[in-house]
């Protein structure tokens, strides 16, 4: 059932006019009439009435005033309302082009998604985590590189991605960090991942293989960051990482590691079960040191220590 609007009709309006104008030359005429003599009381009345009407008209005029005050608000606020629902359609049909250049078997028009969304995320500041999640969301594809031209130019997308989010996770430059932003890559293949001096709000690198190097050197997670099951399938570079609280359950450390020096307060590591190569350097947090393990020859268990000193442990053989 179609709603009855509540604005007054044309009809209603000339009524109300023609009511308003009969009402007033009845009342010039009975004035007139009355009041039209020589009598000095007629004539302080008619001054008091005069002095009323103007009172009367004037808060007619303001009345009229602040109708048509509204009336403009109104019309104001519904070019705004139009001018947001046009730019959003604009974002949505931005956002899905850039979305379905991501999903092209061509690696030129991917890499124009990837800078598409990336211009996108910078002009609008809450589309910024949804861009994120779209860009994390591609790194967490399944991706085996080998050789072949095609996976090489796919390599290049994929640098281009963790590019993007490396140099707009930088507070140090203002103008382009994006702040408050949860890093999803579980599971994600990721070659030469460099994110250093970086600030989000939480990260999730869990079953994620860093080939190369996973260096995040520097960086600032606000909140908790978890790394259960990774795999550093090169150097691991954690020098200087701040956070809540780091899980490293079920590490597997291949390369050289590096923790740093001893963590600042509050900074709690949990390398329960994480495993370790004997041949490479090492240098684990504060409260914890590897040790042979008896099932596999070379590999190292990190174990917490047992002995008062919780200096850092360096390694550079077995």
């Amino acid at each position: 059932m179609r709603a009855v609007s509540r604005a007054l009709s044309s009809r209603t309006i000339v009524v109300w006019a023609v009511g308003l104008v009969v009402a007033a030359a009845v009342a010039v005429t009975l004035l007139w009439m009355f009041l039209g003599g020589d009598d000095p009381a007629d004539a302080r009345r008619l001054d008091a009435i005069r002095t009323a009407s103007s009172l009367v008209i004037g808060a007619g005029g303001a009345a009229a005033l602040l109708l048509a005050a509204r009336r403009q608000r109104y019309v104001e606020l519904d070019l705004e309302q139009k001018e947001y629902d046009a730019n959003e359609r604009r974002l949505t049909e931005l956002y899905g082009k850039a979305a379905d250049q991501l999903g092209s078997d061509k690696a030129p028009v991917r890499l124009a998604g990837v800078y598409a969304l990336e211009r996108l995320a910078q002009d609008e500041p809450k589309h910024r985590q949804t861009v994120v999640n779209l860009l994390s969301a591609y790194l967490r594809m399944p991706f085996k590189p080998d050789q072949d031209p095609v996976a090489e130019e796919e390599r290049q997308v994929r640098s281009s991605v963790q590019e993007v989010l490396e140099s707009h996770l930088q507070p140090a430059e203002p103008d382009r960090f994006w702040p408050d932003i949860d890093l999803n890559l579980i599971g994600a293949f990721l070659e030469f991942f460099w994110f250093r001096d970086c600030e989000v709000r939480k990260v999730d690198f869990r079953y994620v293989t860093f080939h190369g190097i996973g260096a995040l050197r520097g960086t600032k997670v606000t909140g908790r960051a978890y790394f259960q099951g990774v795999r550093f399938a090169g150097t691991a570079d954690l020098r200087g990482i701040t956070f809540e609280r780091a899980f490293f359950q079920k590490a597997s450390f291949e390369g050289k590691v590096d923790f740093g020096e001893d963590p600042p307060a509050g900074r709690t590591v949990n390398l329960t079960d994480a495993t370790a190569v004997a041949t490479a350097e090492r240098r684990w947090p504060a409260g914890w040191q590897d040790e042979p393990d008896p099932e596999v020859a070379d590999r190292l268990r990190v174990v917490p220590q047992s002995v008062a000193d919780h200096s850092t442990v360096t390694s550079s053989g077995s």
